[in-house]
């Protein structure tokens, strides 16, 4: 988890430093034509790069930061990955880059030449986008992937994108681990499923590590955050392939759905693990987060791995797991499947309708730059 920590705070300084080159010749517009959000605003109850640690004095009770310490990443994680966006976005605006244009600047972090071209009109998906810019690393646009850095897709009128971005084109110096990883980030205010604002973050092309050291490690992420009002709906998946919980079985996504509200910042969700090779259709919530729930797949492992156990003992070490959890910006997670109170009755009542995405077409994420879109 920290290297991916390492490497969005890394983009995240790296993506603005096209800013500083020499744009001669260029007067920019007085109107702006970039979007002044792109991303939604996550509770801190649900987005929280670390877990507080709740314990209740039993050492032989699963803690609800083991079960649901995860899940609060992840959400950081794409929350900072669409925050990268927004501050390029902001970026570009400041400097005056918001009118079709075209010019060469030399990277201040890995030293290359990079090409940026804004564009009009550009197709992408079967959308006409109103603009398009693209960041290459010049020496690198023979390679398969076109040397593409960025690419960002944008209407005006109605706030809507897309960007995509490749780490090791915009800073050679990139980890290894990440020097195929890919970032995406889809963008709309338009409402067009049912939501005011609403991000889908995707991550993939990710090198595992050894099983050996970190078995947890993340290869693929796809997640969904959606706001109406005060109450924020996240829902998405992550794929782990060598993870391993109890027994000899191998890889698992960390499916999951909550809700939060932003005012109180309180959070609530519910977490599955099927396997990677699931191939759910339509997302079936009664498979994803039923039969593989936290608690039922806890409860087969542990049984299986362990068939003596008692089953006040599996009761009591597996009672913080019952769904759903609920969490506070202050604590964390409090306690599972009891609400703690009223507040949490509008977003337990949201996470019912959401679903995780399937867990095999997670698996085979694979993200893809727009093609022939070389800025010489």
């Amino acid at each position: 988890m920290k290297k991916i920590y390492f490497i969005l705070s890394f983009v995240l300084v790296t993506v603005l430093s096209f800013t500083s080159c020499d744009k001669a010749n260029v007067e920019p517009e007085d109107s702006n034509i970039l979007p002044e959000t792109f991303s939604v605003e996550i509770p801190q109850s649900l987005n929280q790069s670390t877990l507080k640690l709740i314990k209740n004095g039993e050492e032989d009770v699963l803690q609800g930061d083991d079960i649901y310490g995860h899940l609060t990443t992840f959400i950081h994680i794409g929350d900072e990955a669409a925050k990268i966006v927004e501050n390029v976005i902001k970026a570009i605006s400041q400097y005056g880059l918001n009118q079709p244009m075209s010019f060469s600047y030399e990277s201040d972090d890995d030293g290359r030449t990079k090409n940026l071209v804004i564009v009009a009109d550009s197709e992408f998906e079967g959308t006409v986008w109103n603009y398009q810019m693209t960041i290459t690393d010049a020496d690198s646009e023979g390679n398969d992937d076109g040397g593409n850095a960025m690419q960002i897709f944008w209407n005006t009128g109605t706030t809507e994108g897309i960007a995509i971005m490749k780490p090791y084109n915009i800073d050679h110096n990139t980890e290894t681990l990440f020097a195929q990883a890919m970032f995406r980030i889809d963008y709309s205010e338009t409402g067009k499923n049912g939501y005011e604002q609403e991000m889908t973050v995707y991550i993939s092309g990710i090198t595992l590590p050894s099983p050996l050291t970190e078995p947890f490690a993340m290869e693929t992420m796809k997640m969904t955050a959606g706001r109406n009002g005060n109450v924020v709906e996240v829902f998405g998946n992550s794929n782990h392939p060598n993870a391993v919980l109890f027994s000899s079985e191998t890889g698992f996504n960390w499916a999951f759905v909550a809700a939060g509200e932003t005012d109180s910042d309180i959070g609530v969700a519910e977490v599955g693990l099927p396997p990677s090779s699931l191939n759910s259709v339509d997302r079936n919530r009664e498979l994803i987060l039923g039969r593989y729930s936290i608690k039922d797949v806890f409860t087969n492992e542990i049984i299986d791995t362990y068939p003596g156990i008692g089953a006040t003992l599996l009761a009591t070490f597996l009672q913080n797991t019952d769904a759903p959890g609920y969490f506070n910006a202050q604590q964390g997670f409090l306690q599972g499947g009891t609400s703690p109170g009223d507040e949490y009755n509008t977003i337990s009542t949201a996470i019912e309708s959401l679903v995780p995405y399937n867990p095999l077409e997670v698996t085979n994420l694979s993200l893809e730059f727009k093609a022939n879109a070389s800025v010489k």
